[in-house]
């Protein structure tokens, strides 16, 4: 493939198989300036630099919505920042990420603050926010002016928490007003579907009973509580006649609860993240220096769940794969969220989230390589049904001119390992340590601005990425 594409004249894109929304076509793509001006057989541009990317499949670039950068956990904090991280996300073919803004209960305006401060100047792809809500007014028109604020700040999403009581949960009736507020000023709910009070229920009687490895985490956190929380929100949206998004859904039986709730009427969109289909919880199960590092929430399930996962996503049933990318490195899990010396007491002092935001398209094209997935299938689950879900339709997830020009030129023979040391977060262990996939992006572009080649970076610049200020990610009703 050709080198050294520049972003002074056009680009033209030529030879490859182009994939998105649209299908799968033998395509050219014309880049000028940050936006794509065409896309079909056999275009021509005077003076453009030419890519020849025949063999490969040129994609939008990837969409993450589920990122935690530099995000405080008790007293450590995830592993990457906001230039790290988009670093990373831009070696492996993401061209923007969905940060969460609010660490806690703090006032979601300075949260709003405080995450732009975070990411401005810094990130090398283009990035958004939702917001984290702990507390929506009683009264219906100060709860809907505070989600048109959002709105205003061009957040049109918010996720609220059925778990972690002690820090974040909320109870059903601030879910539902959230619900319904939120959906007549076009913002999207998401939730993290586990019921908490059973979590903390199970969490106590395992501290009682000597039980506080990682081995022992799942138990704690069965498939049984995200669905009954699946259940429970699903329920309150179908009553407001809102949408509803689940975030990192990782059980057979939560899957089941979103296809029940869709056949009772419910609009309920579903995410997955890489670690549920690929891993297992036999990871917790080993030594405890090495099972720490495999510690997150939702917990990693059982193979019979991670098989269900990959059914439910090439067959529709799951809309998103997302990362929840949150990486802690290994001194801060050995030292746990309370940073001590001696270490943490028992599994819910360990800082829980992985890495993923790198390995997330590779990772996903095997399921193309093995089976499961459509190439379109592959490409709309990690870009176009993100982007349109969430407010970037008009912008990103497709090759549509008009479209910011960021593209991935997807090597589908390109052998990548998946060992920290190959990749680019600032975590120090991998979960797919030892791993080799086939696929790997060969070149990303940012709004036309090479930003990796062959999975490393190239021509990258803190900054680059800017804020995107998103459309509405619902239609708005009530108004």
């Amino acid at each position: 493939m050709a080198s050294g594409v520049g972003t002074t004249r056009p680009l033209l894109v030529r030879g490859g198989t182009a994939v998105d929304v649209a299908g799968a076509r033998r395509a050219d793509v014309l880049v000028v300036g940050e936006r794509v001006a065409a896309v079909g057989p056999h275009l021509e541009a005077d003076g453009a630099e030419v890519l020849d990317a025949a063999g490969a499949f040129v994609i939008p670039g990837g969409v993450d919505v589920h990122t935690h950068f530099d995000l405080p956990v008790g007293e450590v904090r995830s592993a990457d920042d906001f230039e790290s991280g988009t670093l990373a996300a831009a070696c492996g073919g993401t061209t923007c990420v969905v940060d969460f803004a609010g660490a806690g209960r703090e006032p979601p305006e300075e949260a709003l603050r405080t995450w732009h401060a975070r990411a401005g100047g810094r990130a090398v792809v283009d990035y958004a926010f939702h917001l984290t809500v702990t507390s929506v007014p009683e009264d219906p028109v100060a709860a809907r002016a505070l989600f048109a604020g959002f709105a205003a700040a061009g957040v049109t999403s918010v996720k609220l928490y059925m778990a972690y009581p002690e820090r974040l949960m909320v109870d059903d009736a601030t879910l539902a007003r959230a619900l319904r507020a939120a959906t007549a000023e076009g913002v999207r709910v998401c939730v993290h579907a586990e019921d908490g009070l059973e979590v903390a229920r199970r969490q106590d009687e395992a501290r009682r009973a000597g039980r506080g490895s990682p081995a022992d985490h799942p138990g704690t956190r069965p498939p049984e509580v995200e669905a009954a929380a699946a259940r429970r929100a699903a329920a309150l949206a179908r009553e407001a006649s809102a949408p509803l998004y689940v975030v990192h859904l990782s059980s057979a039986a939560g899957l089941e609860a979103v296809r029940t709730a869709r056949d009772e009427g419910a609009e309920v969109v579903a995410e997955t993240c890489p670690h549920y289909l690929f891993l297992t919880a036999d990871a917790l199960a080993g030594p405890v220096a090495e099972a720490q590092n495999f510690v997150c929430s939702p917990p990693l399930r059982s193979d019979a769940d991670r098989r269900a996962l990959w059914r439910g996503l090439a067959d529709g049933d799951i809309q998103v794969v997302a990362t929840d990318h949150c990486p802690f490195t290994r001194r801060d899990r050995a030292r746990g969220v309370a940073d001590r010396e001696e270490g943490w007491a028992d599994f819910t002092q360990i800082p829980g989230g992985l890495p993923g935001v790198e390995t997330r398209v590779g990772l996903l094209f095997q399921g193309v390589r093995e089976g499961p997935l459509t190439l379109e299938r592959w490409v709309d689950a990690v870009a176009g049904a993100p982007a349109r879900l969430f407010g970037l339709g008009g912008t990103k997830g497709s090759l549509a001119p008009g479209t910011d020009a960021d593209l991935v030129v997807f090597d589908p023979g390109a052998h990548r390992r998946l060992d920290a040391a190959a990749l680019h977060s600032r975590a120090d262990h991998s979960p797919y340590e030892g791993m080799d996939v086939v696929g790997w992006p060969a070149l990303t572009l940012s709004r036309g601005r090479v930003v990796a080649r062959g999975g490393e970076p190239a021509g990258t610049a803190p900054g680059w990425g800017r804020y995107v200020p998103r459309s509405p990610s619902v239609t708005p009703h009530g108004r």
